[in-house]
Parts: structure tokens; sequence; C-alpha cells
């Protein structure tokens, strides 16, 4: 993955995602996350009563987007990227409970599961490096 990409992303803490709902039409949420760049996955935790997680149960493919948090109107900076929520069997997910909740304890007292988003598709958009640039990244297994 390309330093300035992973870099975006291991710095931001918020994404907005969306998934498809059983009648085809789009349903967006957003949730603080966490990177885990030796696999490209992001972390996210949720209930699974909410709309969204329904829609993912039935639907694992997601797109979403990250912006800095920090927004700063005069330079377009930003990942846009597609993926898909991993099943909980997944030994993947075992592992992204603890991780999640070392890095945002105060979500230890909210209820919910982590859930691990497979990245597959990341787009970089950063006006600093040339109107226009986009830099891509592509899961390649």
């Amino acid at each position: 993955m390309n330093q300035q990409i992973f870099n975006f992303i291991q710095q931001n803490t918020c994404a907005n995602i969306c998934c498809i709902n059983a009648i085809m039409q789009p349903y967006c949420f957003t949730c603080y996350y966490l990177f885990n760049s030796t696999e490209q996955l992001l972390y996210y935790k949720s209930t699974l009563d909410t709309a969204h997680s329904v829609n993912i149960l039935a639907k694992s493919n997601i797109a979403g987007t990250i912006l800095p948090d920090k927004l700063n109107k005069l330079k377009v900076k930003g990942v846009q990227f597609e993926g898909i929520v991993l099943d909980n069997a997944n030994p993947m997910v075992k592992r992204a409970s603890i991780a999640y909740h070392k890095k945002y304890p105060m979500a230890l007292a909210v209820p919910g599961n982590v859930w691990v988003i497979q990245l597959n598709h990341i787009k970089y958009t950063n006006n600093a490096l040339g109107f226009g640039k986009k830099l891509h990244w592509i899961r390649l297994t």
C-alpha cells in the first residue's frame, strides 16, 4: 500500500460506510474505525439490531469514505474504498475486538460486536499532489 494512503487512513478515525438493503437501496452509516495496516482491514463496532448490521449480514459488500478529522475546505483530501465485511467465524475477526478496545477503551461500555471490513480497493485523493491526481491500491489476493 502506498505510504500516503497508509498514513491518511492511520491518522483519521471516522468512516462513512454504505451497504445495500433488501430492496437494493443504499443505506449509509458513520462509525469510528481502527485500521489494521498489516492485513488492510478496518474494524468498527456496532450492534446486531441496527439497520446497517441487518443489511450487511444479508449482503456483505460495502463501500465507504474517510475524510480528514479536521476538514480544510480548500484542500480536497480523502479516501474512497470498497470491500466486504468478514463473517464472525473468520479468525481475523477474533483478534479485532482486542485491538479495537485498546484504541477505544470507552467502547467497552457500549454494547455491540466489533466488525471487520476487508479492504479490496482504495482510491486516495489529495489535491496537494496535483489537481485530479489519485492514488490507487488494489488487494491482490
